[in-house]
C-alpha cells in the first residue's frame, strides 16, 4: 500500500514475471495441498469480529484525503454477508472524508500459505482500495520497507479495470524506483467479485486472481534486504482516497460515498 511515502511517487517500475518456478516449470494450484487455518465469512452483522480485526486510526500515510476511523459502523461494518468498508464525505468530527483500514496485527499472524480474499471494488477517480500485508516487525521497530510488504491487490480508480500485485523490500521498493510488481486487466472488478490471492512459499510468492497466476516473486537467497518474507506478517484491508498513487489524477469527491465489499477472507497452510 506504499506506506510512508512522503512525496507523490511516479508510476511503479513494473517487474513482469512468468508464473514459473525457479526450475522453469509452470506453477500449478496442486489441488488438495492446502488446509484451512482460519477464515472470516462476515456472517454476523455489526462491527468486524474483534477477535480477528483491529483498526488504524487517523491520517496514516501517503498524504491521503481520508481519516481512518475506529469502530465506526458508517465506515466499517458487516451486513448482508459482506464486510463493507465505506469512504464517505461526511465531515465527521471535522474530518471531511472518512474511511476505514482494518488489520490482523496482534491477533492473526501469517507466515507462508495461501491467503485469499473475495472482493468487489469501489470505483471512481481518487479511490485506492487494497488487500496487503506488512511484516509484524513494522509494529516493533524494524520499519518500512525492511519489514517487507506484500500487496495482494491494489486498484486506483482512475484506471478502474486494472489490479496490481506488488512487493516492497529494503532493496526493492517504490521509493528507490525498484519495486517488483505486475498488473492484470479484469472485467469490471467494481461490478463483479474476484478472488485475490497469494501462495507464499519459502522460495517464492505467487500472485493470483481467480487462480490465474500473473506474477511470481522469487527468493534470491541474498538475505533480508530482498527476502524479509521468512517472518510473520499481518493482513490489512483498507480503502484510501487520494494520496501518492490514488490521487495522481485528483479526487472526484462527487463519487462519494463508495463501498468496498469483501465476501470472505481465508488463510490456509500447506499440507505436509
Amino acid at each position: 500500500m506504499k506506506n510512508l511515502a512522503i512525496l507523490i511517487i511516479p508510476l511503479l517500475q513494473v517487474f513482469i514475471a512468468a508464473c514459473t518456478s525457479s526450475q522453469g516449470k509452470v506453477a500449478e494450484a496442486e489441488t488438495g495441498k492446502w488446509k484451512l487455518v482460519w477464515e472470516d465469512n462476515f456472517d454476523k452483522d455489526g462491527l468486524p469480529d474483534p477477535e480477528i480485526w483491529s483498526y488504524e486510526e487517523g491520517y496514516v500515510r501517503n498524504r491521503e484525503a481520508q481519516y481512518y476511523t475506529r469502530e465506526r459502523t458508517e465506515n466499517a461494518r458487516v451486513e448482508n454477508g459482506h464486510l463493507v468498508i465505506e469512504a464517505r464525505k461526511d465531515n465527521w468530527e471535522g474530518n471531511e472524508i472518512t474511511s476505514a483500514s482494518i488489520h490482523t496485527y496482534g491477533k492473526k499472524s501469517i507466515r507462508y500459505g495461501r491467503i485469499e480474499v473475495r472482493a468487489k471494488l469501489p470505483t471512481g477517480r481518487g479511490t485506492w482500495p487494497a488487500i496487503w500485508m506488512l511484516g509484524n516487525s513494522f509494529q516493533t521497530g524494524t520499519g518500512w520497507p525492511a519489514c517487507g510488504e506484500i500487496d495482494i491487490m491494489e486498484n486506483v480508480g482512475y484506471d478502474p479495470d486494472v489490479v496490481h500485485g506488488n512487493i516492497h523490500t529494503k532493496s526493492y521498493n517504490h521509493v528507490l524506483g525498484t519495486a517488483k510488481g505486475n498488473k492484470l486487466t479484469l472485467d469490471r472488478p467494481y461490478d463483479n467479485f474476484y478472488t485475490y490471492a497469494i501462495e507464499w512459499y519459502d522460495d517464492r510468492i505467487e500472485f493470483l486472481v481467480d487462480d490465474e497466476c500473473y506474477l511470481v516473486y522469487e527468493n534470491e537467497k541474498e538475505g533480508a534486504d530482498t527476502w524479509p518474507f521468512d517472518q510473520p506478517h499481518y493482513l490489512i484491508l483498507n480503502l484510501a482516497i487520494g494520496g501518492g498513487w490514488g490521487g495522481q489524477h485528483g479526487v472526484d469527491e462527487s463519487i462519494l460515498p463508495q463501498k468496498y465489499l469483501i465476501d470472505y477472507v481465508r488463510v490456509y497452510e500447506m499440507v505436509k
